[in-house]
């Protein structure tokens, strides 16, 4: 299996190379935004470690950009790997398309972790065949990741956003736990209740026409989250 680390710090980028080839995987460096894109253009790989921080150029000039610039041609995972804590860093990642992210420093065995989790949630969404949600005036449909409410346009959505509306739908009515949800999500290990919070925010931006008054997606405080409680 083709993976693609992009990082400039080499030193990371060699160990963590020599990590995934231990794994069974067949990894490929970059070590700034062009030669990430051009490598990914000549390689088929199935799975992207992407920095955020790396040196770029005109029009494409962090890992950000490339983030978006793939995501516009292939639906390939991307973890993100970054040393900032900044929460619109993040959600500017995860908005553009990446499937998870990883903060510096950790451990390379943590990484091909999540690198497992994520190719997993991403062979199951190739396998399943969901058939469309409706409840009153809004449908989802899960297969092409597509909102829509009568009388506006159909809403995109990315794919964790996907997968968490998919669920909350598939179980519309009851109140499911965060651990519950956040493994459904990003696998075991792969997430937190931060990350769902966030998440939670970002998906109610898109399909609430108040998203600080919401009626679809409800939170009960120490319990879980549900979609059309009453």
């Amino acid at each position: 299996m083709k993976a693609l680390i992009v990082d400039d710090d080499r030193t990371l980028a060699d160990l963590l190379a020599f990590t995934l080839r231990r794994s069974g995987f067949e990894p490929y460096l970059a070590y700034d935004a062009p030669s990430a894109m051009n490598l990914f253009n000549q390689v088929p790989v199935e799975v992207i470690v992407l920095d955020i921080n790396i040196p770029g150029a005109p029009g494409l000039k962090d890992g950000f950009d490339v983030c978006r610039n793939i995501r516009k041609i292939s639906e390939v995972p991307i973890i993100l790997l970054t040393v900032r804590d900044d929460e619109e860093d993040i959600l500017r990642g995860l908005d553009f398309g990446a499937d998870d992210y990883v903060q510096k420093p950790f451990s390379p065995r943590q990484l091909v972790a999540r690198i497992k989790a994520v190719l997993r949630r991403s062979d199951s969404a190739r396998i399943q065949n969901l058939a469309p949600y409706a409840h009153d005036d809004v449908m989802f449909d899960p297969n092409l990741r597509e909102f829509m409410r009568d009388g506006h346009e159909p809403v995109s959505l990315t794919k964790l956003e996907a997968r968490l509306l998919d669920y909350l739908m598939l179980n519309m009515g009851q109140v499911l736990p965060t651990e519950m949800v956040i493994d459904h999500v990003w696998g075991p290990g792969g997430g937190n209740s931060e990350m769902l919070r966030q998440l939670v925010r970002r998906l109610r931006k898109k399909i609430e026409l108040t998203p600080d008054d919401p009626v679809l997606i409800h939170n009960r405080p120490g319990v879980g989250y549900g979609f059309a409680i009453k």
